[in-house]
């Protein structure tokens, strides 16, 4: 047995949220594409067969009120909260990122001029500064934003910013984690910069939540974003959710205005009047179903510190890198995230030049992580249900692919 074999067992063993593992419906299979689609915990079943069978089935619409439907957007964002470092009352939960991504950054334009009604910005900030290496999705829809608000958008990437910052600079969407690399940005000294230029600072949690600390109050983080279906195990297509900074919310002028977020909703005025708080973030009507299999994952968070995640995930993430350097031929992969473990978020990207054909292989053995194209293996960590035997076999089983 290898000193490899043997560390993996000695960490499993003293590992304390290796509990965690149970609640989820796992097999034999090493699952590293938490980064992209979270495990199933096994509270949901249950909870959306009661969904289905008695909210829906028998009591039908009574549910709005008796099954709490109406309050879940604001119920599951104040869940979400403390993993994010939030006070209760600052997050929505319903649409996706996209949506919210949206709604977040024209917010954001709106805030940054003396008028948060005027369509066009105002007051010489015409600028919005989007992260060069984002997701794509989040590029397009600045793009729009800019239009639609009459900014000019400009990529730059996140060491670029505090440079690129001026007295033009409205809002600034970055990513805390980039979704190719798994590096990790400096929310904390990025936010103060663009609050000394006066601008709003808007964040892409998606790859974050759930993995390490965030600490949106702690740093003043304006507005922010995040999906549910990664690390948080949600479902596919699970509700995101919109974090609005808790002074800032009676001046947040959403750019989709609907009755759910109106201050009568059922009052069916012609004439639109925003809620107080964060349900100014609500659109439409809640996609119930996702919504509540979203309440019955996060139990598994129940008594989990954060910070015990992040800890853990760093273990999980250096034993990787260990184990790759051991098992792996020299030369045949190149790590593209970053050694400092305050720049490493909890995925390991490596570049190898037949990664597609890498990927496939591993899955066919049982390690399941994802290509990103052209040429990156990707990796994701979930602290509550990935141990450090599944590391060690998935770098094992990688540098015997790699050898073949």
């Amino acid at each position: 047995m290898s000193e490899l074999i043997v560390r993996a067992g000695e960490l499993d063993a003293s590992d304390e949220l290796a509990g965690s593992r149970k609640q989820f419906v796992l097999d034999e299979v090493v699952y590293l594409d938490g980064n992209s689609l979270g495990a199933l915990p096994t509270a949901v079943p249950g909870r959306v067969d009661d969904v289905v069978r008695r909210q829906w089935g028998e009591l039908r619409i009574r549910s709005w009120d008796e099954s709490g439907w109406w309050t879940a957007p604001e119920r599951i964002g104040d869940r979400i909260a403390p993993l994010v470092g939030a006070a209760a009352g600052q997050i929505v939960v319903g649409d996706s990122t996209s949506v919210n991504v949206f709604k977040a950054l024209v917010g954001a334009v709106r805030l940054s001029g003396p008028s948060e009604t005027s369509e066009q910005s105002s007051g010489g900030r015409d600028e919005i500064l989007v992260d060069a290496t984002t997701f794509p999705t989040d590029g397009y829809i600045a793009g729009s934003a800019a239009r639609m608000t009459g900014c000019t958008l400009r990529p730059v990437t996140p060491a670029e910013v505090p440079g690129a910052l001026s007295g033009r600079t409205a809002a600034v969407l970055l990513n805390h984690v980039d979704y190719r690399t798994g590096r990790l940005h400096d929310l904390p000294g990025l936010t103060a910069a663009v609050h000394a230029a006066g601008a709003v600072a808007v964040w892409d949690l998606c790859h974050s939540a759930g993995a390490l600390p965030v600490g949106l109050d702690e740093h003043g983080v304006d507005l922010a974003v995040g999906c549910t279906y990664k690390y948080l195990n949600g479902g596919p297509g699970s509700p995101a959710y919109l974090y609005v900074r808790g002074d800032l919310q009676d001046r947040f002028d959403s750019p989709l205005p609907g009755w759910n977020s109106h201050a009568e909703p059922f009052g069916m005025r012609s004439e639109y009047a925003p809620a107080g708080g964060a349900l100014r973030g609500r659109v439409g009507t809640p996609d119930i179903l996702s919504m509540l299999a979203l309440e019955a994952a996060l139990d598994v968070w129940d008594g989990v510190p954060i910070e015990a995640v992040r800890a853990k995930s760093l273990a999980l993430t250096d034993f990787f890198l260990e184990c790759v350097r051991e098992y792996v031929p020299a030369g045949r992969v190149e790590s593209l995230t970053p050694v400092a473990h305050e720049e490493r978020g909890s995925q390991v990207a490596l570049r190898c030049a037949d990664a597609a054909d890498v990927m496939k292989r591993l899955i066919e053995r049982g390690v399941v992580g994802d290509f990103r194209r052209p040429d990156v293996l990707r990796f994701g960590f979930t602290p509550l249900y990935v141990g450090f035997a599944d590391v060690e076999r998935a770098a094992r089983v990688l540098g015997e692919t790699l050898a073949g």
